[in-house]
């Protein structure tokens, strides 16, 4: 027979009774996959030799109970299912024989051809459970595509399930009615990716449909009104400089996650902007961005609402405090700036690490103390002018958190955490330079629904090198024009 003649069951373990006969590494594999699966399934381990991991964690499982013996056919009498996990094929063979004779169903470790079941990959979110089998071909290829449904399978989508457990419940008449409607309801989970764009191939056009007509306008104006002519001549030069620096810095942080506080605030430095000033223009900016950003990805349902939870409050207590303490010594900010390039030189040195070390493996388990990241990063950002994606984002990602999950939800943090930091500055500081505010503000604004769609459709690590050796050049300038006026 061709295909995959295998037929999925999900077993009530916890009302079974499994038996598996070996306590190695592979016995410590098969006992920690039932486990994770069913945590109060019954389960009798049996082995000659036990590890310090197969005692440890029966230890803490009152249903799980060791025999310290050599293996018996009548240590099968109880049993609802049995496990082979043993090295010696001699034994395994004897353990399949016997549980045949009870009609018994068996899984041997690593002999797909002698199992009647096997242990396959599993998806777990919350109730929501996928099994995943390759007829025991490649395991490798399940396991692949266990890590990208976890990857991409929202943790909220648990929520959504209680929620029609609990709709269906309120449900009146007859199977066929009650279908239907639990069918209408549920269209939600799919509507949206056919209809988020519409007109997918005439995007393209939208947007420079857009932009032509703001340059006819623009033309129009300039030609038949003096008045406008006078106008865009008294504008600084230096706002256009911050309008293309702000949209540029904006997209480079879309597709990375990360970059934006310090890509602007080391060009806000080199172009002469006091630290506390420089600051405060990217956190005003990002206001807007952010608060676009965070729109996006909260409609794309790219946001964890208990991380955010954990994250916002310490997250602002941290950007208030700094903001403070920088506004407060604005008045020595030709001492602060080489402290504050020193800062973003480090910073693109970090973001220059991480693009080299992209691809590598994530090591340890998730990160814990998630309020103190979100203090100590709001600080740190608020201070340096950037830094939440860098130190936070990053911190997150590399304990293990779903990167889109991770970037959608630290981009709605940092709309309140970038509003409150420009609360305090505005409120600290007696002037600033609004040209290159109100550049950066417009810019980051403009590239802000591009950025959030283009996240996952260019070469993160291109744009990370680029920006690291681009960040590091500008903060040496920067600490090398001071030294010079110094000596």
């Amino acid at each position: 027979m061709e295909g995959n003649q295998l037929f999925p069951v999900f077993l009530k373990l916890n009302q079974l009774r499994t038996v598996i006969i070996g306590a190695g590494p592979v016995g410590f594999e098969k006992l920690n996959a039932v486990l994770q699966q069913s945590e109060q399934a019954g389960i009798t381990v049996i082995a000659e030799e036990i590890s310090e991991d197969v005692a440890a964690l029966a230890s803490r499982l009152p249903q799980v109970k060791l025999l310290h013996k050599t293996y018996a056919a009548a240590d099968l009498q109880e049993a609802d299912l049995v496990i082979a996990a043993t090295n010696n094929n001699v034994l395994n063979e004897q353990i399949i024989h016997d549980a045949h004779a009870l009609k018994l169903l068996v899984n041997v470790a690593d002999k797909p051809e002698y199992c009647d079941f096997y242990l396959g990959s599993i998806v777990k979110k919350g109730d929501l459970k996928i099994a995943i089998s390759t007829n025991g071909k490649s395991p490798t290829i399940a396991k692949r595509l266990k890590e990208l449904f976890n990857d991409n399978l929202p943790g909220e989508l648990d929520i959504t399930l209680q929620q029609m457990s609990k709709f269906r419940n309120t449900l009146n008449g007859d199977f066929s009615s009650k279908v239907k409607q639990l069918n209408e309801v549920s269209a939600v989970l799919v509507e949206p990716a056919a209809q988020k764009t519409p007109f997918p191939k005439f995007r393209w056009l939208i947007w420079l449909t857009i932009v032509l007509s703001i340059g006819i306008l623009i033309a129009v104006f300039w030609q038949r009104e003096p008045e406008f002519q006078a106008y865009v001549s008294a504008i600084n030069p230096v706002f256009y400089w911050f309008l293309i620096g702000g949209f540029i810095f904006a997209m480079i942080d879309g597709a990375i996650g990360m970059s934006y506080g310090v890509t602007s605030t080391a060009f806000s430095l080199s172009m002469g902007i006091p630290p506390a000033s420089a600051s405060m223009g990217v956190h005003l900016s990002e206001v807007l961005s952010n608060g676009i950003a965070g729109w996006m990805h909260y409609r794309m349902g790219n946001v964890n609402w208990k991380l955010f939870k954990l994250l916002i409050i310490p997250g602002i207590l941290g950007a208030v405090t700094g903001a403070y303490l920088l506004s407060s010594l604005e008045h020595y900010s030709a001492y602060t700036k080489p402290l504050v390039s020193f800062y973003t030189l480090i910073l693109g040195g970090v973001i220059l690490s991480k693009a080299f070390n992209v691809s590598k493996k994530r090591a340890g388990g998730k990160i814990k103390k998630i309020s103190l990241l979100g203090l100590f990063g709001g600080f740190i950002d608020a201070v340096g002018g950037g830094g939440w994606g860098s130190i936070v984002l990053s911190s997150l990602i590399a304990g293990g958190r779903n990167a889109r999950f991770s970037l959608g939800t630290v981009k709605l943090t940092r709309f309140f955490i970038a509003l409150m930091s420009s609360l305090t500055f505005i409120t600290m500081l007696k002037s600033a330079h609004w040209e290159a505010v109100a550049g950066l503000v417009i810019g980051s604004a403009l590239a802000s629904p591009i950025a959030a769609k283009v996240s996952n459709r260019i070469s993160v690590k291109s744009i990370m090198v680029a920006v690291g050796f681009i960040v590091i050049l500008v903060s040496l300038r920067s600490i090398v024009m001071f030294m010079i006026k110094v000596l």
